[in-house]
């Protein structure tokens, strides 16, 4: 048994499927079958329930994975605090990305950094992809962590390298204990219920929206609006409302059962995170550790 077999059954389990496990960790679907046979051969038991829909575990699957979880975050963790305390990470980074992005992936990272190096300081700011593209004209920010620059805001800027993080999608959510709510509708039933809108969607995955509801006539007016990405969850959970989120902000309370997806066929969406850093060779130190350790967190949460 070893970190990379674990990795992959964890991803497996938090992606539901080997064909999505295969796709996050950019191995093919044998692959990624032929690890999870191993590491049944190596413990002597079935993991994973054969012939079911949706991949679900065995008891024996389930205690693998509160384990394995805790195994890749106590090896996550070490990794960062022995690269956070290089000499040549050090001095001020400004970071700016999503406010969903932030909450789910930079804090917890940030988070480590600072508590093993005290001589790094770290700026981080949180708002609409727009804003987070002007600070990087202005040179205002190091680091960014957006969707797609080229696809979702029209931009580029040759002086930012690029370097993926992982594949996002937008999901219809609604509350995991109203038990009427379908498991996949036409997009004109989308209408049929009350909506809560979160404003911080992608620009990409916005625009899909909006074309898809001008062709089929259909209107709408949101219960409650926010670009906070949180209090959205809470609306959705309370089943005061449904609405598309980004999957990365849900993908937990989708396992725990406290958020419920919906298929829209007519809105499949998808588009890379990326990291964006200005290219300085005397932060290129900093700029890879910190890479490295969003990426990590990335494939194990």
């Amino acid at each position: 048994m070893n970190l990379q077999q674990l990795t992959t059954f964890c991803t497996v389990m938090a992606e539901g499927s080997m064909t999505a496990a295969a796709e996050k960790l950019f191995l093919t679907q044998p692959a990624v079958s032929q690890q999870i046979r191993n590491l049944e051969d190596e413990l002597g038991v079935e993991l994973l329930a054969r012939g079911v829909r949706q991949i679900k575990p065995t008891l024996q699957g389930q205690i693998l994975f509160d384990y394995a979880k805790r195994i890749l975050n106590l090896t996550q963790q070490a990794h960062v605090a022995i690269q956070a305390m290089s000499q040549d990470v050090a001095g001020h980074l400004r970071v700016g990305t999503l406010n969903s992005i932030g909450l789910y992936l930079v804090s917890p990272i940030i988070g480590m950094f600072l508590k093993h190096n005290s001589k790094l300081r770290i700026k981080l700011s949180y708002g609409p992809g727009e804003k987070i593209v002007s600070e990087m004209r202005s040179q205002s920010i190091d680091v960014a962590i957006l969707p797609e620059m080229k696809s979702e805001y029209g931009v580029e800027f040759p002086d930012f390298e690029k370097r993926l993080l992982f594949k996002d999608e937008i999901w219809l959510a609604g509350s995991g204990r109203d038990t009427s709510l379908p498991s996949s509708i036409e997009l004109k039933q989308y209408i049929g219920r009350p909506v809560a809108s979160f404003t911080d969607h992608f620009p990409g995955f916005r625009q899909l929206l909006e074309r898809r509801m001008t062709e089929m006539r259909l209107t709408t007016a949101p219960v409650f609006e926010s670009e906070n990405v949180g209090t959205i969850k809470r609306v959705i959970e309370s089943g005061l409302g449904w609405g598309f989120l980004p999957a990365h902000a849900i993908r937990k309370q989708v396992r725990n059962g406290r958020v419920s997806q919906v298929q829209v066929e007519e809105l499949k969406y998808a588009v890379n995170i990326n990291m964006y850093y200005r290219r300085d060779a005397k932060t290129q130190q900093m700029h890879e550790t910190f890479f490295q350790a969003l990426h990590q967190y990335a494939l194990n949460a």
